[in-house]
């Protein structure tokens, strides 16, 4: 990267990680599209373009009506008939994080389990809307890796049932009209209140009630960071906004300070 106007708000970036001790990173959509996944509330996301289908992925739809759920299925059929999307860099600069013993929580509103196969730790991650490399029943909980659903769907089955109860099975995302896990939403309020750096990278930062973590770590002290496309909310009680590409800036942004900007800058 060349852009001259980058270097100051990379390096006062940088200063504030590498001051910083207990980080906790909240992301969006927008780390993964480098990865190929498109985004879901930007100027070109899934719901912006087709509010109709954001509608049409309420629980209520799923349960009540068997074409919906053998749709979803065919789609992760398809999904799997293909090239997964992998880690880029951008969530390996997490990793990176976690290594340098910074990194106290990633609260992550993504589903495509790409910051666990990046190599965040279980313990450090909190997957806030659930993942889709796992099924679970909606009657009695139990969960499988998305792979016992697939095997199923490819031996023909259309809308595999629980093997456990006969319940209804889903990927374990959490859809419209669901509860968020309430375990899940007080780690997540609590790493923001414990923190001395939230980065906000790739979120619109719209998304309520997880988006209240920002102005919550705000509040406590903490410093805040925000790398996003689009503007955000809260820009305006950011120390440092970068309207910028996650997978270039961020390893630049958790890179030690001692080792410069170097030729990336």
């Amino acid at each position: 990267m060349t852009t001259a106007h980058l270097a100051e708000p990379v390096r006062l970036a940088r200063q504030l990680v590498d001051r910083a001790e207990r980080i906790v990173v909240l992301t969006g959509a927008g780390i993964s599209t480098d990865s190929g996944i498109p985004d879901f509330r930007g100027p070109q996301g899934v719901w912006t373009r087709n509010p109709a289908a954001e509608a049409k992925a309420h629980i209520a739809n799923y349960v009540s009506d068997p074409e919906v759920r053998r749709e979803v299925w065919r789609q992760r059929l398809a999904e799997h008939s293909v090239e997964r999307p992998r880690p880029n860099a951008g969530h390996r600069a997490i990793v990176t994080l976690e290594r340098r013993e910074k990194l106290h929580t990633l609260i992550t509103q993504n589903v495509d389990g790409l910051h666990a196969e990046a190599g965040t730790s279980p313990g450090r991650l909190v997957e806030i809307h659930g993942t889709r490399r796992r099924v679970k029943c909606l009657a009695c909980g139990e969960e499988w890796p998305m792979e016992h659903a697939v095997e199923r769907l490819k031996a023909g089955e259309e809308d595999p049932p629980c093997h456990s109860c006969g319940g209804l099975l889903k990927s374990a995302t959490v859809s419209f009209g669901q509860n968020l896990v309430t375990a899940d939403l007080v780690r997540a309020s609590e790493a923001a209140t414990a923190c001395d750096l939230m980065l906000a990278v790739g979120s619109t930062l719209q998304v309520y009630p997880i988006a209240q973590v920002v102005p919550a770590a705000r509040s406590a002290g903490a410093s805040l960071v925000i790398l996003n496309r689009d503007p955000t909310p809260f820009d305006d009680i950011a120390d440092v906004v970068l309207h910028e590409s996650i997978s270039e800036v961020l390893p630049l942004m958790v890179r030690a300070a001692a080792a410069g900007l170097g030729d990336d800058s």
